[in-house]
């Protein structure tokens, strides 16, 4: 038997992670593997109000922002790793370690975020994240988060 995919849509997303527009960076989970990895994806338009700022003329998704999918896509793992995440508790982006950045995001890409837990410590988590476009990485990253209560 075919396994079936573990989809996430962007309401369950949004009970998950506390971001909301236009700082939520995941559109949909395509897959996912508790404890272990995520496949999401974002969509990147030209609508959004980063590219008014960011390199008028030449428009490209900020490294930042890349990064940053990454770290929800982390969160989003972490409590569908966990029982869940109580009232108040979100993850921190905590540190990031060996970015690389291989090719601009630019409108009209959609990005794979692909997210891998390596381990946990003291309720620190780390992870390695590569943000894809057509097949080609175009960030990669060593992740770590904290899950804490506000």
């Amino acid at each position: 038997m075919e396994r079936q995919p573990n989809t996430i849509d962007v309401e369950e997303i949004q009970s998950l992670i506390p971001h909301r527009y236009p700082m939520l960076l995941i559109d949909r989970v395509v897959d996912f593997e508790p404890g272990q990895w995520l496949h999401a994806i974002k969509n990147v338009t030209v609508n959004e109000p980063v590219f008014t700022g960011h390199f008028p003329g030449y428009s490209i998704f900020p490294g930042v922002m890349i990064l940053e999918s990454l770290a929800q896509a982390t969160g989003v793992l972490g409590f569908k790793s966990t029982e869940g995440r109580n009232e108040g508790e979100m993850y921190l982006f905590a540190s990031i370690d060996n970015a690389k950045f291989k090719r601009p995001v630019v409108p009209g890409d959609t990005m794979h975020l692909h997210v891998e837990f390596l381990k946990e410590r003291r309720g620190m988590w780390k992870f390695y994240g590569e943000a894809r476009v057509n097949d080609k990485v175009v960030c990669s990253a060593d992740l770590m988060c904290a899950r804490r209560e506000r």
